[in-house]
C-alpha cells in the first residue's frame, strides 16, 4: 500500500489525518473516506478535469498508456501486480499530484448527491465482488460440447476474464451493468451458466416473487401478499381463468404501457403512484436517486430504480452478514443475489432470507451445484 498527499509519496508510517481521495480500493479502511468519483456520478478524470489541469493530466495518461502497452507485451497480470509496484517513481509522483489537484477540483465544484452513503456502500461491495475470480470449469457440461456453436461459445467464455467487473454508473436507474473486459454475467445465456460452480459447495439463489409488483405495492404503502404473486393477482385483481404466464405478460403490458386497458383495476393506481413520486419533471426514489424523465417513462424509472436500490441495497446487508464467515456473495444478477455457501455455514440461511425479505418482499431461494441446475429450498 502506498499513499501520496502534499507531494510525497508514503509507502509505510502513513498521515493519519487524511478524509479524501478520488476513487475507493480495498486498503482503504477508513469509513470517513469520502470518494470524488461519487460526487461526479462515476465519470472519468478527463471527464471532470479542469481546463488548466487538462495539458499535465494527457501528459500524465500517454506515459500510463506506454506502461500499460509494455505491460501486455510482456504479458504482466496487473490482477496479479501492482501497477504502481512497476513505474518509476518520478511518473507516480506525477501522476498522483494531478490526480489529487482534480479530485480537489471535484470536492469544491460538485454538490454530495443524496443517495451518496447508498452509493458509498455499493461500490464497496463491488470492487470485493471484482477481486473475486469467478470459478469456470466444463466438468459436468458434456452437453454444451454436443454442437459445434456451443463448443464454440463455451471456449470463449473459458476465455474470457474470471472476473465480474460491475459498472455502478452504467444506467440511469441504477441498474448494474459489467464494463468491457468483465465476464458477462448479466447477458451470458441461461445454458452457459452451468460453466460457473461455487468455489465452496453450494450456489444458493436469492430472488423476489414478483420484484417489480411487489415493489408497486411497497411504494403504494400496501401490504405485501404471501403467495405467488401473478397467483394472487389472477384471483384478485385479473379474475378471469387464465394461467400465471399469460397473467403476468397482461400485466406487464399493462403497467408499463400508460395506455394499456388490458387490466382494470383501482388496487394497482398508477395516476396516484406518480401524483406521489414524480413532480412533472423528476422522480426522487425511496433510495434518494434522482432522475429526470418525461411522464410516460416515470412509472417504469420508478419502479425498475427502486427495485434495483432495494437489490443492492440487501446486498449490502447480507455481505455484512457473511463479514466473519468463508461463504460470500458470487455475484447479481437483476434482482438476484448469489452466494457461495459453505456446506458448514448452512444455518447461517434462514436468517439470510430473512433479511432479503424485508418489508415482506416474498423471495425464493435455492441451491445448486452449478449457476444453472438449482433446487428450491423451504425454510
Amino acid at each position: 500500500m502506498g499513499v501520496y498527499v502534499g507531494g510525497t509519496l508514503y509507502f509505510k508510517d502513513f498521515p493519519t489525518d487524511l478524509t479524501k481521495t478520488w476513487r475507493y480500493t480495498g486498503s482503504i479502511t477508513n469509513p470517513d473516506v469520502e470518494y470524488a468519483w461519487l460526487l461526479c456520478n462515476g465519470f472519468a478524470l478527463e471527464s471532470v478535469c479542469p481546463d488548466f489541469l487538462k495539458e499535465r493530466l494527457e501528459r500524465s495518461q500517454r506515459r500510463f498508456r506506454a506502461y500499460l502497452k509494455s505491460f501486455e507485451i510482456g504479458r504482466i497480470r496487473l490482477r496479479e501486480h501492482c501497477f504502481f509496484d512497476l513505474v518509476p517513481e518520478d511518473f507516480l509522483l506525477e501522476f498522483c499530484d494531478v490526480k489529487n489537484e482534480i479530485t480537489k477540483f471535484v470536492f469544491e465544484n460538485y454538490e454530495k448527491p443524496e443517495n451518496y452513503d447508498h452509493l458509498n456502500k455499493i461500490q464497496k461491495l463491488l470492487y470485493k465482488i471484482k477481486y473475486q475470480n469467478v470459478n469456470i470449469n466444463i466438468e459436468g457440461c458434456r452437453k454444451l460440447y454436443q454442437s459445434t456453436f456451443g463448443r464454440k461459445k463455451a471456449n470463449e467464455i473459458m476465455k474470457r476474464s474470471h472476473y465480474i467487473d460491475y459498472n455502478l454508473f452504467g444506467t440511469i436507474t441504477g441498474r448494474l451493468t459489467t464494463n468491457k473486459n468483465s465476464l458477462p454475467i448479466l447477458t451470458m445465456k441461461k445454458e452457459y451458466r452451468q460453466l460457473l460452480k461455487p468455489k465452496h459447495d453450494w450456489f444458493i439463489s436469492l430472488d423476489y416473487n414478483g420484484a417489480e409488483v411487489r415493489t408497486f405495492l411497497d411504494l403504494s404503502g400496501k401490504e405485501q401478499p404471501q403467495d405467488d404473486i401473478h397467483e394472487w393477482n389472477i384471483k384478485h385483481v385479473i379474475k378471469e381463468d387464465v394461467d400465471r404466464y399469460t397473467a403476468k405478460q397482461r400485466f406487464f403490458s399493462w403497467l408499463y404501457n400508460p395506455d394499456s386497458t388490458a387490466i382494470k383495476t383501482n388496487f394497482y393506481n398508477k395516476e396516484k403512484l406518480l401524483d406521489k413520486w414524480y413532480d412533472g419533471g423528476y422522480i426522487i426514489t425511496p433510495y434518494k436517486r434522482k432522475m429526470q424523465v418525461e411522464r410516460r417513462k416515470a412509472l417504469n424509472y420508478l419502479i425498475q430504480s427502486t427495485t434495483a436500490d432495494r437489490v443492492l441495497e440487501r446486498a449490502v446487508v447480507i455481505d455484512k452478514m457473511l463479514e466473519d464467515k468463508k461463504s460470500f456473495i458470487s455475484h447479481i444478477v437483476h434482482d438476484e443475489i448469489v452466494i457461495d455457501l459453505c456446506d458448514e455455514e448452512r444455518d447461517t440461511l434462514p436468517e439470510i432470507k430473512k433479511a432479503f425479505e424485508k418489508d415482506g418482499f416474498m423471495a425464493n431461494i435455492n441451491a445448486g451445484k452449478n449457476y444453472l441446475d438449482f433446487d428450491r429450498l423451504k425454510i
